[in-house]
């Protein structure tokens, strides 16, 4: 995030703009390549090594009317970037200098036992009084470990400060349903449950989360937001995870901080977070549509013991719906 300058810290200075004598016609370009081939060479040069192969720089002398030519640089079209390697290094690794590493919590144990969380597509059971046009009346839906988030007719976190009963079930799964290859060969049964469930933690646990994407009905990259926390990201990869060898790959130095992660398609991603914000706290998948599909859950973070660990009451002006 960028934040203005003090008076107490030095401001960079900006180089001068160069103006090119007041014309009403645009500005004319010459070049031996046809515009549309254009690629602007805006590679920063810690990624430098990871295009491959090596690009072909072209330079083309573009001349704008007036007195003022410069030399661009040009990407060859043809040119290919290892996307892998890529994501690797700038998904992990935090803009912050290793001399002054970020505020990652150290983590005695993995957390409370969620070691996955399957994110994906399924089939929900229509009624008998419905015509739903999947097969044996069923329809398409999104679900988080199986479970198809449902909408409540009173806040979540209404019915949590006030203690409203029968809102949601406090039974949301910490582990998949059922193991198999998630990125391989879908299951032959895929209908997925329903129901307004949340995963309750203590004030000030430490969170590790793997979102695992699935190939049932088609695999996907689903940018996964939570609410209410910033998370690090320390690991991600291609097809399942491996409990046994992935966790010795993490970055714990210099992880980047997220609210929002894009899930790979047909891969995991692992992130770390603090819950010491106590409430409901959505995490849901942010294409629009899955989410109406039920592509989301939710936290609920206790109370502490400090006074400023509480959740506070709501305003007394507060609307109602």
């Amino acid at each position: 995030m960028l934040s203005m300058s003090s008076p107490s810290k030095p401001t960079r200075s900006l180089s001068p703009l160069v103006k090119p004598p007041m014309s009403s016609s645009r500005p004319k370009i010459t070049t031996p390549m046809p515009p549309s081939s254009w690629r602007p060479a805006l590679m920063p040069p810690a990624l430098q090594p990871l295009i491959t192969p090596p690009p072909v720089v072209y330079s083309s002398t573009s001349t704008l009317q007036g007195s003022l030519t410069k030399n661009f640089h040009c990407l060859s079209p043809n040119f290919q970037v290892s996307m892998t390697l890529l994501l690797q290094q700038t998904l992990t690794r935090s803009l912050e200098a290793l001399q002054v590493p970020s505020t990652l919590p150290m983590y005695r144990k993995r957390l409370i036992g969620i070691s996955s969380s399957l994110l994906g597509l399924g089939l929900s059971q229509c009624s008998k009084n419905q015509n739903c046009q999947g097969p044996n009346n069923t329809r398409v839906a999104a679900a988080v470990n199986n479970v198809s988030f449902v909408q409540p007719s009173i806040a979540l976190l209404q019915a949590h400060f006030f203690r409203a009963n029968g809102v949601y079930a406090n039974d949301f799964p910490a582990n998949p349903p059922f193991k198999f290859d998630y990125t391989g060969n879908p299951p032959s049964n895929i209908l997925v449950s329903s129901g307004t469930k949340v995963m309750t933690l203590r004030y000030n646990t430490s969170v590790e989360l793997v979102l695992q994407d699935t190939s049932i009905i088609g695999a996907e990259s689903h940018p996964l937001h939570l609410h209410g926390f910033n998370f690090f990201v320390v690991g991600q990869g291609s097809g399942n995870f491996n409990p046994q060898k992935d966790p010795a790959k993490f970055n714990l130095i210099d992880p980047v901080e997220r609210n929002t992660i894009g899930v790979p398609s047909g891969g995991w991603v692992a992130i770390r977070f603090l819950a010491d914000n106590p409430g409901v706290w959505f995490m849901h998948c942010h294409l629009e549509v899955h989410t109406s599909w039920g592509l989301k859950m939710a936290w609920l973070v206790m109370d502490g013991q400090g006074k400023k660990q509480k959740l506070p009451p709501p305003p007394s002006d507060l609307p109602k719906c």
